[in-house]
């Protein structure tokens, strides 16, 4: 933020919140408008406000049929609550605002700024601007003004974080709207990926998650096809850094030296999500996948080799414009040959804009919902059995916040294993904070979940643990924003996010 933009900065007692729909990279963008704001001096309001904060963001998703409804049902509960508390301001950020542009503040005139997925660093000029003028802002960059990682940012955790290494695609999926809107790939520079890693392990994060929408596509900007790799074993280098992750690779970029480096980097944790998508070559090519079935399973069967026990998951879309049941069958066959650890499975809904969208063979919804359920159910019976094998073995968990909805009512603690499965265990009598580690043995296996019900066998305290208590007690401390107490609106909670893209793209 320059010297005049934070002229123009706030009370501090004006209040945020951030709704964030879709994908992992609205989850980082929305930190980094969460950061932004907080440079600009506004507030955090509390997790249950519910639209009564003075400014309210909705960073948005684009890659389902009915995403603006959902936009435009969630902007008109808030019309009200935008007539009766006078100087309450309302953003929308994200795919769906690159896409509609004009068309948000015509069917929503209360709308305050509308900006894209290029320039979220404007998000406070704008919102002042809005304010000052009096009237609404509409400004969308056709390219990216700056790497967003250059950016503020308030992480959603203290001892894990997102690390963007690249922004857009290059593909040209037929299902997928994202290359529109996030436009082509650009690349960081290694050394500025590094930099940041290593800054935020200094600050007390153990584990970090390499994020880009084709990940292993890291390297086209410079012609390195072996840029990811490097990067990876790079990782493997910086003391203190106990995890790696990465979402979302693509099949097509996924190279042997990938693997090796996984296999090879203690801290590359032993988890794969790769995109499947269909497992039949004709749907694969009318969908543009540059794959076809023996490729896909011959990578599985690659990283099984060099990684017994990784755990891979994957994205899979039923219904596909074309789909036979020969079609989906195959698909079928592969879920059952590659085994996965899960799936996350979506019905194809039409995405505005894509070519998709408007290719004959649209399949009736009574038929990709029973071809849906019966994936479900294959996919829910091999996850079960997998889960089944982890019985008995003794894992390294890194402790979680948040993840066990059911763990105040039971006593128990929830932390993810290093393939990244969850497993609840017995709260022990030593104090445990999240991003501390805690030896445990398993005993249950759920089709989504494992259980450890014995004793914890070892607790490990951290530097991670260390950063999250701090943080709790700096906010504990800090005094929070004037609320207006405004009657609750009531708007849905955001949509999960998948593990994937949460686009179906990758």
């Amino acid at each position: 933020m320059t010297s005049s933009d934070r002229s123009q900065a706030v009370d501090v007692n004006r209040t945020y919140e951030v709704r964030t729909y879709g994908c992992q990279m609205n989850v980082h963008d929305s930190e980094r408008l969460s950061g932004l704001l907080e440079d600009a001096g506004y507030v955090r309001a509390p997790k249950d406000a519910d639209g009564d904060a003075d400014v309210v963001v909705f960073n948005t998703c684009a890659v389902r049929e009915n995403a603006d409804n959902r936009l435009y049902g969630n902007l008109g509960r808030l019309a009200p609550m935008k007539t009766k508390r006078p100087g309450m301001q309302i953003a929308v950020g994200g795919c769906l605002a690159q896409k509609d542009r004009d068309t948000i503040v015509k069917k929503a005139p209360w709308v305050d700024v509308v900006f894209g997925t290029h320039n979220i660093g404007k998000l406070p000029v704008l919102l002042e601007r809005a304010r000052v003028q009096e009237e609404a802002q509409v400004e969308i960059a056709e390219s990216l003004e700056a790497f967003p990682s250059t950016l503020p940012t308030r992480r959603e955790s203290a001892y894990a974080a997102w690390v963007s290494i690249s922004v857009g695609c290059n593909n040209t999926c037929t299902f997928c709207i994202v290359p529109a809107l996030r436009g082509k790939e650009k690349d960081r520079r290694s050394g500025d990926i590094l930099a940041e890693i290593e800054a935020l392990v200094g600050e007390g994060v153990s584990e970090i998650t390499l994020l880009g929408q084709n990940v292993n596509a890291y390297g086209s900007d410079i012609g390195d096809r072996e840029a990811f790799s490097k990067l990876l074993r790079a990782c493997g280098r910086i003391e203190g850094l106990e995890r790696v992750r990465f979402t979302s690779p693509h099949p097509r970029d996924f190279t042997d030296d990938v693997i090796a480096a996984m296999a090879e980097t203690p801290n590359v944790m032993p988890q794969l999500h790769m995109p499947l998508q269909s497992g039949s070559d004709p749907i694969l090519k009318a969908m543009r996948r540059s794959y076809r079935q023996d490729r896909f399973l011959g990578i599985i069967e690659k990283v099984r080799a060099a990684m017994p026990d990784a755990a891979i998951s994957t994205d899979i879309i039923v219904g596909f414009p074309g789909e036979t049941e020969e079609d989906f069958e195959q698909t079928m066959h592969v879920v059952r040959e590659a085994r996965f650890t899960g799936a996350f499975t979506f019905q194809y809904s039409k995405r505005p804009g894509t070519p998709a969208a408007t290719m004959e063979g649209q399949i009736p919804k009574e038929v990709v919902q029973s071809r849906y359920e019966r994936l479900a159910a294959l996919q829910e019976e091999i996850s079960w059995e997998e889960n089944k094998r982890q019985v008995g073995r003794t894992l390294e968990l890194m402790v979680a916040e948040g993840e066990g909805r059911k763990d105040g009512a039971t006593h128990r603690l929830s932390g993810r294993a290093p393939d990244n499965r969850l497993v609840h265990f017995t709260k022990p009598d030593a104090e445990v904070r999240p991003g501390d580690v805690v030896t445990v043995e398993v005993t249950y296996a759920a089709p989504h979940h494992l259980l450890a019900e014995g004793a914890v066998m070892n607790v490990r305290r951290t530097r991670a643990g260390d950063a999250w208590e701090k943080r709790n007690a700096e906010a504990a401390a800090k005094p929070a924003g004037v609320m207006l107490g405004l009657p609750k609106i009531g708007a849905p909670a955001p949509l999960p996010v998948a593990a994937g893209s949460g686009c179906g793209c990758d």
